[in-house]
């Protein structure tokens, strides 16, 4: 059962909320002020037979007052608090936040999931549970909802908003949202439910994870350094999936707040800057309590709802475990009209039965899961003694009745290969070398850390752990290299540039971080350098502002050279091994008889390496990645060589770029940026990136020539 607030500070918030002093109750109990403010105090508690006169005085019910696990309904009833328009007449038309993501449920899917990751509660060892469950409303059952959130009230803001939805983008959203449920009589709900998770814990004001979430932008407050989130941005997805712009919260706190726990009750509503009845409004709502401390009693705040409240609201969970339950109203997604699915039940459909409906939850559902699968399956894996971090599952309904059954996301059925390579990792049952089906190898690559606020100089080796496995499964694309750290989410997903022809398919996988062991030296460092080379996206590693000011302008070259390492261990270990000379058809051989020509004598004299082969990409930094062949003549003595790179211009002389990296892959090395040749080899090869800071102009808008120089390449 659980455990109600301390009965001094639940009275004085009851007497506040309905509007009464100390002195006026204690005249109704006929008792002196003196003793009411001893309850208060916590001095002493009142009798059981006052109980009952304390539970009339409140307009409640005695069971409310002996187990104080909810306010009393009298007095101020919940109420929607809009934001009054700012004085300077300054307007905000909508939460730019929101425009960092699309409406799109597999964004919604990855932000989501990582924030729920982020907060679970590491001590019992159990994963985080997550569940999605998509709810689609239509007749009485739509009328009950709309009358619980008070849509009566809302309604002339959302028609203020209509009015001038020609106007701005959120607005045109926003009437679109209300148009599809007035004329097709229906809303759908997507609640995102997390189990042993922090829960938004903290005041209502204050700082701590529910104002973070409830109250402000751009603010992240994470559990643990190793967190994926970092800018504060994740929780705009849950109000930019939501055509109408309405989220409803209810979370079970995992430290108690006010003595109580359970059904901290919340909404948020974000429409853009509107007038109403000649009042003008700044943007954000909020569905609650008054706050009887306000100025007038009119900013509304969370408060502890009944089981009847939340069962009305959709936002009932399933057991008393902290964590919290997001409602996503009138949930749609954009981006899925631009994946025309081929399952059947899509095949089927006519437009107007829902084919390119970005309302279709058969269609969300399956992205959804799609997403989840992609996206955390490391985090869904466990083998050895580490256990998985991540629990997840997606359910569709209509008015409470199954539509899609509860699906539980299989990491081994979505992603085969690279769950057997990290279950591998985990049993500690990996190879040096690939010589047999279904082997995983595994392989050391070093990330230099840099040292904070310097250019120069390396903080310490950190040793991320490449995995690489044959990818004849269904994992999607072949030969793709997927990166995480500490929570296990993918963050980066690249092929493998330049792989030998006939390599056979293989799927790799990159733990960095606390994700090749909290005890691989420097792997807190190495989560807190890369969270800083993560854009609010997440889903790469490369240049970003923060970056440059806590490290150097140059920090992200260091991840280059991870990348390098990672692609040139996974080159080595997916190689097919030569034949040797012993191998083949002995009868064959002896059969044929081929005349040797003469070896032309060498010239004597330097000879003078040339450019034959070039292959250039851009890469994710905008930056030139190059691999280039070169053809050396017969001669005793080879001239060494700079590679020189230019951008090709119109007229005038070509603005040299700076490399960034240049390393020799085979028959040279490459000493102080000179190409010096392996004495007797006929073709070399060398590659190397270029300093996007040196780049006058966008790599996209230009063209490259590459050439190689005799002497210091002046």
């Amino acid at each position: 059962m659980e455990t109600g607030e301390e009965f001094g500070p639940w009275l004085a918030r009851q007497l506040k909320l309905a509007g009464k002093t100390q002195a006026e109750l204690a005249e109704e109990l006929q008792l002196t002020r003196a003793a009411v403010s001893a309850w208060i105090t916590g001095r002493s508690t009142p009798r059981p037979t006052v109980m009952l006169d304390i539970a009339k005085a409140l307009g409640t019910d005695v069971g409310t007052v002996h187990t104080r696990t909810t306010d009393t309904q009298t007095g101020l009833p919940t109420t929607w608090y809009h934001r009054p328009g700012y004085p300077d007449g300054g307007r905000d038309l909508g939460n730019a936040a929101a425009f960092a993501f699309d409406a799109d449920v597999q964004v919604l899917a990855r932000e989501t999931c990582q924030n729920s990751l982020d907060e679970r509660l590491p001590e019992n060892g159990r994963p985080v549970k997550v569940r999605y469950t998509l709810h689609e409303l239509t007749g009485e059952a739509l009328d009950a909802f709309r009358e619980a959130i008070l849509w009566n009230d809302l309604f002339p803001h959302y028609s203020a908003v209509s009015e001038g939805a020609g106007n701005q983008k959120v607005g045109r959203v926003v009437d679109a949202g209300v148009r599809d449920m007035y004329e097709k009589g229906r809303l759908v709900l997507l609640r995102v439910d997390d189990y042993n998770a922090s829960g938004l814990i903290g005041d209502d004001y204050g700082d701590g994870k529910f104002s973070a979430v409830v109250r402000r932008q751009l603010e992240s407050l994470k559990s643990s350094h190793g967190a994926g989130g970092s800018y504060g941005l994740g929780k705009a997805t849950l109000w930019a999936t939501s055509a109408l712009g309405l989220v409803l919260i209810n979370s079970t706190l995992s430290v108690p707040h006010e003595g109580r726990t359970e059904r901290r009750v919340i909404g948020r509503l974000e429409l853009p800057w509107r007038e109403v009845e000649g009042r003008p409004y700044a943007g954000p709502a909020w569905f609650g309590r008054p706050d009887p401390d306000s100025a007038g009693a009119q900013v509304a705040r969370s408060w502890w709802a009944d089981e009847e409240t939340v069962a009305r609201l959709h936002l009932t969970r399933e057991n008393g475990e902290p964590g919290t339950s997001f409602l996503i109203v009138g949930a749609h997604d954009v981006a899925s009209l631009d994946e025309r699915s081929s399952d059947a039940d899509d095949d089927e459909m006519t437009d107007d039965e829902g084919a390119d409906d970005t309302r279709n939850i058969r269609k969300m559902h399956r992205r959804l899961v799609e997403a989840l699968g992609r996206d955390f399956w490391a985090a869904m894996t466990g083998g050895g003694n580490r256990l998985p971090l991540l629990e997840v599952s997606v359910r569709s309904l209509r008015n409470g009745e199954v539509v899609m059954e509860e699906e539980q996301v299989d990491p081994s059925d979505k992603q085969p290969s690279r769950t057997r390579a990290l279950r591998a990792y985990y049993e500690g049952t990996t190879v040096d070398r690939l010589t047999e089906a279904g082997h995983v190898a595994a392989r050391t690559v070093p990330l230099k850390l840099p040292l904070s606020g310097a250019p120069r100089g390396t903080l310490g080796v950190h040793q991320a752990v490449l995995l690489v496995t044959d990818g004849v499964d269904d994992d999607g694309d072949k030969n793709q290299v997927h990166s995480l750290r500490g929570n296990r989410m993918t963050v980066k997903e690249t092929g493998v540039p330049n792989l030998p022809l006939g390599t056979n398919p293989f799927q790799a996988v990159v733990l960095v971080g606390e994700a090749a062991g909290e005890s691989a030296p420097f792997a807190k460092e190495a989560e807190e350098f890369l969270r800083a080379a993560e854009p609010p996206e997440h889903d790469r590693w490369g240049q970003t502002e923060e970056l440059t000011l806590r490290w150097s302008p140059s920090a992200y070259r260091r991840i280059n050279m991870l990348t390098t390492e990672v692609n040139s261990a996974v080159k080595e270990l997916v190689a097919r091994p030569k034949r040797s000379t012993g191998e083949g058809g002995e009868a064959l051989r002896k059969a044929l008889t081929v005349k040797a020509k003469p070896k032309p004598k060498a010239p004597s004299g330097p000879v003078v390496p040339v450019l034959d082969g070039l292959d250039a990409t851009i890469g994710e930094d905008g930056e030139w990645l190059i691999t280039a062949e070169v053809s050396i003549p017969r001669g005793d003595e080879i001239t060494p060589m700079v590679p020189v790179v230019q951008m090709d211009v119109r007229s005038g002389g070509r603005p040299r770029l700076d490399w960034a990296e240049l390393v020799a892959v085979d028959g040279c090395e490459v000493q102080d940026g000179v190409l010096r040749f392996t004495p007797g080899v006929r073709r070399a090869k060398f590659r190397g990136s270029t300093d996007v800071t040196s780049h006058p102009v966008r790599t996209t808008l230009t063209r490259l020539v590459v050439e190689l120089r005799a002497g210091k390449g002046e």
